[in-house]
């Protein structure tokens, strides 16, 4: 292939070998598009990404097209509006709607945790900190988007087009077709976003055409079979967790990304308990964006699949939501069995972690994850089986029980997302997977090869570049700055997991130690390493 300067390059900033931060550039001339510009989670090296200046210069991008409202695709679009940018960004209505109260959520929640780390700064003289964006921020990046209906053609820029299809991933979210002119012939490129599981409770079955140049896939679960999953499955899942967790004075907590997962296990909840399935419990959703985004959901029901079931569910008696900081301290004062679902769906900011920490030390409780958790966040060193963690600086000894449900996930598992793929040929160019760590992309790109060939298969780093052609993509090396995280890194625990692990570890030795001498002798031992090191 040619290096031909006008044809397309397809750049990755984001969710390339790991989960979060989904940012992909299209550059053609002087035109840059975006697709989704969401913030990184994960380990502390991922999220201080979020921190540094974008890899390309703000006032440069023509346009952003979001594929949904989750944080890790659109979280980072504020940032790019408080430096100055001030094009479009397109987006479904519903999306726009999510965004409105996602957005500004997000930025609340830094400049909460940001006032924070800067009381904790100043008593040890270090540096104050600002916030990635504010809540004000955020509302001014909201004011950019424009809403584009699903299967509707639109112009972003001269000799690009888009067009939205339903991903069935969450309320609003879309696949992204993008047809760009070239001297030879237009080019088609589809971005899956983050593609839906069949028996979604509130989603349809995700569509899109096929005969595409290029496909941008994701990959979360590119390694994962579920057994086939029905709503009744799930349902009687659900049910067998919720009464194992019943202690008449326990609490089932459950971590929940706000928006989607937490509707879904409302409407589920509340018909087990109209159905006599499980005991009537007070449900508390302890989370003030869960009780905006549900109100979205309310606005744009006829668009959803039981739609009216989840209506009635919010029309439940035993199901309240906490609004004032107040309401949800006073949870901790909760008497009999309860269920609290709070924010965020990985323990790793918002209420959940204070729902934690009154409640991870004792047996009558438990915690039930319901989605996917990154590397090195709260929620998967749960997962793995610690016997304590580090909440706020705090050590929290870990006696209540950890549980785990995989059927409401928002995502294909690795067979949907190869069949996802394979609907889509002809492909004529190259298939990128993107949004999955290292396992999860070895998986899917197994299951591909098993009807595409595996040379056209590709896995991008962080940053990297591809010159797209009618003859396939073509890596370029423009001798970029050093990666601004180790490839080998992305998608894993890093040092800043292994420095909380320690302090567990040697608070565990002193408390093991028979009186102060033994207590010395271990910190003697640890003296002595540093100073071998």
């Amino acid at each position: 292939m040619r290096d031909d300067g006008r044809l397309p390059l397809l750049r990755f900033h984001g969710a390339a070998r790991t989960v979060t931060g989904s940012c992909q550039a299209i550059e053609i001339g002087e035109v840059r598009i975006l697709v989704d510009c969401g913030l990184f989670q994960g380990s502390k090296t991922e999220k201080e990404l979020n921190y540094r200046a974008f890899p390309f210069e703000p006032g440069e991008v023509s346009a952003v097209v979001l594929t949904h409202a989750h944080i890790d695709h659109s979280g980072l679009a504020p940032k790019l509006v408080k430096a100055g940018w001030d094009g479009p960004i397109y987006a479904t209505p519903a999306t726009r709607d999510l965004a409105a109260v996602m957005l500004p959520d997000s930025g609340h929640i830094q400049e909460i945790e940001v006032e924070r780390l800067n009381r904790r700064n100043g008593r040890r003289g270090r540096d104050l900190v600002e916030p990635i964006y504010t809540a004000e921020d955020a509302a001014a990046a909201v004011a950019h988007i424009r809403a584009v209906p699903f299967e509707t053609w639109r112009e972003i820029a001269p000799g690009v087009r888009i067009r939205f299809w339903n991903a069935g991933h969450l309320l609003g979210s879309a696949s992204v077709e993008m047809e760009i002119e070239t001297a030879e012939r237009p080019l088609r490129l589809l971005f899956s976003g983050d593609i839906g599981p069949a028996h979604k409770l509130l989603q349809h079955d995700p569509v899109a055409p096929k005969d595409w140049d290029f496909v941008v896939c994701e990959a979360t679960y590119g390694d994962t079979d579920r057994a086939e999953v029905t709503e009744e499955r799930r349902r009687a899942a659900l049910k067998a967790e919720v009464k194992a967790a019943f202690r008449p004075d326990g609490a089932l907590l459950i971590p929940s990304f706000a928006v989607e997962r937490t509707q879904e296990l409302l409407a589920d909840l509340a018909l087990l308990m109209e159905r006599g399935e499980i005991p009537t419990a007070p449900v508390i959703i302890d989370s003030p964006l869960a009780s905006r985004a549900t109100e979205v959901f309310r606005r744009h029901a006829r668009e959803l699949e039981e739609g009216d079931r989840l209506v009635r569910a919010l029309d439940a008696h035993h199901i309240r939501f906490t609004e004032t900081v107040e309401q949800s301290m006073a949870l901790d004062n909760q008497h009999g069995f309860h269920i609290v679902i709070a924010a965020s769906g990985m323990c790793e900011a918002g209420r959940i972690r204070h729902r934690l920490k009154n409640w991870l030390w004792r047996e009558e409780g438990t915690v039930l994850l319901v989605g996917y958790q990154a590397a090195g966040t709260l929620g998967r060193i749960l997962a793995e089986g610690a016997q304590e963690v580090r909440i706020q600086g705090d050590p929290i000894r870990v006696r209540a029980r950890i549980r785990q449900l995989d059927l409401y996930s928002g995502h294909a598992d690795g067979p949907e997302l190869a069949e996802w793929v394979r609907r889509r040929l002809p492909i004529s160019g190259n298939v990128f997977l993107v949004h999955g760590e290292e396992e999860a992309i070895a998986g899917l790109a197994a299951r591909i090869a098993g009807f595409f060939p595996q040379e056209r298969i590709l896995v991008p780093d962080l940053d990297s570049s591809w010159r797209l052609g009618p003859e396939g993509a073509r890596a370029i090396d423009e001798g970029r700055r050093p990666p601004r995280i180790d490839p080998m890194r992305s998608g894993r625990p890093d040092w800043h997991n292994d420095w909380q692990s320690l302090l567990i570890d040697l608070e565990g030795e002193l408390a093991k130690a028979a009186d102060d001498r033994a207590r010395g002798v271990v910190i003697r031992k640890i003296r002595r390493a540093l100073e071998d090191a």
